[in-house]
Formats: C-alpha cells, sequence, structure tokens
C-alpha cells in the first residue's frame, strides 16, 4: 500500500471531528485556519465558535470595528492575526466574496502559501499540497529528510514531495490527513511508532533517528525585554492608552507603563515572566492610588475601572490585573 493510500486510510479511522469540517463554506474554513497559526485546536476551537456566533459572515466581521476584533480575541496573543482577519474580511467583501484560486486566496491579508493551500483545497477542492509543521516531521521521517525545515532549500524540497503525493481528486482528505497524522500518531515527542501503519517503511523508525527529524537550523537568537506598569486607581477610574504600531500588542490596551516609579506605589509582582515568539518579557506590576489625578503623556485615557473589560488587552496584563482583585 503506497504512503498515500496508507494515510487516507488511517484518515478515515483516526480523524478529529471538528466543526469546520463539516462545510465548505469558506468563511467558516478561513476563520479556523487563521485562529489555529500558532495556537492548538483546544484552545482555538472556543475563539472560533464565538467569532461564529457573534459574526456569523464574512461581511459581518467586515463591518465591526477593529476594536471589537481585538476584544474578541483577547487571549490568543499574535495579534496581528486578528487586524489582519479584520483586513482580508473587508478585502473578501470588497471581491464580492472569496476568491477560489490560489493567488487570489493568497492576496488576502496574512494568507501565505499554507493557509491558501488549506482553504483552496478544503473550501474549493483546490490541488495544493500543505506543508506545516505536522507534515514537515512526517515526510522528513518517513523519508529520512535531513534538510532543515527552515531553510529555502528544504521548503522547496518538501514542498515538492508533499505536492507529488497529493491525489489530485482527495486533495482536502490528504492534506487534513496529513495534519491529523502529525497531531496525533506522528507526535513531536513519543510518537507512536508501535502502532504506526507506516512502521514498516518509515526510515527514521528503521535507523533510529526519530528524535533527530525533522531537522531545523538554529538561527533566532531570544532578547530579554523589562517592562514596569503602574495601575493608577483615582476615584474609581484608571488610565489606559492603545499601542502604537511597529511594536508587540499593536491596537491593545495597557496601563501606564514607565521607567519610574512614583513615590506611594505599592509593588504587586515583580518580574512575572511572559514568553513571545522572539523574546521574553519581564513585568514589574504596581499599584498607585495618588491624591490628585497625574498628568500623563496626551496617548493616555482614563476610564472607570469597572469598563476596563471593554477594551482587548494583551494575555500579560490580563495576567498582572488579576493581582489587583487578589
Amino acid at each position: 500500500m503506497s504512503f498515500t493510500t496508507t494515510i487516507l486510510h488511517w484518515f478515515q479511522e483516526n480523524g478529529r471531528v471538528l466543526p469546520w469540517r463539516e462545510t465548505r463554506d469558506p468563511y467558516a474554513i478561513w476563520l479556523s485556519e487563521i485562529i489555529l497559526q500558532q495556537t492548538r485546536i483546544e484552545q482555538g476551537l472556543p475563539y472560533w465558535e464565538r467569532f461564529m456566533q457573534r459574526w456569523h459572515t464574512v461581511e459581518e466581521l467586515a463591518a465591526a470595528s477593529e476594536d471589537e476584533v481585538l476584544r474578541e480575541w483577547q487571549g490568543l496573543g499574535y495579534y496581528s492575526r486578528a487586524r489582519n482577519l479584520h483586513h482580508a474580511a473587508k478585502q473578501v467583501v470588497e471581491m464580492g466574496g472569496f476568491p477560489k484560486t490560489l493567488e487570489g486566496i493568497k492576496s488576502l491579508k496574512g494568507v501565505g502559501d499554507y493557509t491558501a493551500a488549506a482553504i483552496g483545497s478544503i473550501a474549493f477542492g483546490l490541488p495544493a499540497a500543505v506543508v506545516d509543521g505536522n507534515v514537515y516531521r512526517v515526510l522528513a521521517r518517513h523519508y529520512g529528510i535531513a534538510t532543515p525545515i527552515n531553510t529555502t532549500e528544504g521548503k522547496k524540497e518538501f514542498m515538492a514531495l508533499a505536492q507529488e503525493l497529493l491525489p489530485e481528486k482527495e486533495a482536502s482528505a490528504f492534506n487534513q490527513a496529513m495534519m491529523d497524522f502529525g497531531a496525533i500518531q506522528c507526535t513531536p515527542s513519543n510518537p507512536s511508532c508501535t502502532s504506526c501503519p507506516l512502521q514498516e517503511s518509515c526510515i527514521a523508525l528503521r535507523e533510529g533517528r526519530i528524535e533527530d527529524l525533522p531537522v531545523k537550523r538554529k538561527t533566532l537568537k531570544i532578547q530579554e525585554r523589562r517592562l514596569t506598569y503602574i495601575y493608577i486607581r483615582y476615584k474609581e477610574s484608571t488610565a489606559i492608552h492603545r499601542r502604537p504600531s511597529g511594536d508587540i500588542w499593536q491596537g491593545l490596551y495597557e496601563p501606564w507603563l514607565t521607567d519610574t516609579v512614583p513615590s506611594g506605589a505599592v509593588l504587586l509582582r515583580k518580574e512575572v515572566k511572559h514568553v513571545l515568539t522572539h523574546r521574553v518579557l519581564y513585568a514589574d506590576f504596581y499599584l498607585w492610588e495618588p491624591a490628585e489625578r497625574p498628568v500623563l503623556p496626551d496617548d493616555y485615557i482614563w476610564i472607570p475601572e469597572a469598563d476596563i473589560d471593554q477594551y482587548g488587552i494583551p494575555r500579560l496584563i490580563e495576567i498582572l490585573l488579576k493581582e489587583l482583585y487578589r
């Protein structure tokens, strides 16, 4: 039995049951793909359900404000995805509907090769192979490929192989099968090799290289960043500002960020660690209850404390604010 046939048979018996797989609606499929970028299904599923319940169509999502979208996205992280999602929804409305070609789908904000192939194959049956972390792992192990997956050479090699294995008339099933096989069977650590239907033909298993594949070249240096936040409480109001473009958390709100702690401020938490993709943040969090309302930079606004839940805030700020109610 060929690799492709084996994967498809495995998928029929073991594929995950997910709501966006029960439809060909490109809106529902596109929304799931954007939410699941860098997000586990267990975490992303409730967000997908809330988005679908609040905005039933792409037209409704396009008509929403960016603040509303960011607020609904709160807790998922990588907030550029939410802004891209909103922008792309407006693009789709301007186009008169979802594009049905790979190039058209890739023209949408926040949609790259992988996402376009996933949407195109699942929603429209386009014969385009997906290559994500799961696919890299399955192919690298089964075929014993040691080319680093984060190099131009590696990306081309794996894409060509995935496309070669793709059954043109079953692109949707094969792509979803590869995703699930990597997520359930051929996992990053402790894969289920003894029950794997591909064990007899898997080069990595035969050569004892399961833990070595796929290969990823180390190029990224993680940076550290330290932040000091002051939560100001003045007559049941507090001050926040919207983060500007060109930095983390664009468009989200945060308390007063400063380098100087005012006299009388009380330390609530010190060096709260928060990990992002390319950096590690360490945040100190203070509560300050001044006798007079302080003068802050012009981009800060005063709001009732009870209204802060109406503003989209980063996950780190959400964690810090919990200190106020301990």
